[in-house]
């Protein structure tokens, strides 16, 4: 019973989207980190261009995220893990680096251990984030 208590509070704390930073002048910022509502195939979408970035106000979960400097002083990456079997799949962010060049951001993909009680549906889990700088961005 404690398992399947402790797997529900799991769940229920990656399906909020908390906002992540590293720190007061953070390089990345988490908008939104959820099991469900990706794509149903696997990408990594980076948005640099307004127009692009400025598709993402129309998602509820990112509407009052997003401000006017942002739009021009940011990039944006999707992180999408495509579709799933079960629940307790997540694509994060492990660490972002900043070169002269360059911005290098390494994505972390977690998958429920074998012996995991996991919800038996099918998800879309994804990622987005918001890159505090329009240097080009190298995704690992």
């Amino acid at each position: 019973m404690k398992k399947v208590i402790s797997v529900l509070i799991i769940f229920v704390l990656v399906s909020c989207g908390a906002k992540k930073t590293s720190g007061p002048n953070a390089l990345y910022e988490i908008l939104t980190e959820q099991s469900d509502g990706g794509g149903n195939i696997k990408f990594f979408e980076i948005l640099t261009e307004p127009n692009e970035i400025k598709m993402l106000e129309t998602d509820p979960l990112l509407a009052n995220k997003m401000k006017q400097p942002d739009i021009s002083n940011s990039n944006y990456i999707i992180l999408n893990m495509g579709e799933k079997n079960t629940g307790g799949y997540t694509i994060g962010v492990e660490k972002v680096e900043e070169t002269d060049k360059n911005i290098i951001i390494t994505v972390k993909e977690n998958s429920p251990a074998k012996d995991a009680m996991v919800m038996q549906a099918i998800t879309y889990p994804y990622t987005v984030v918001k890159i505090h700088s329009k240097k080009e961005i190298i995704i690992k």
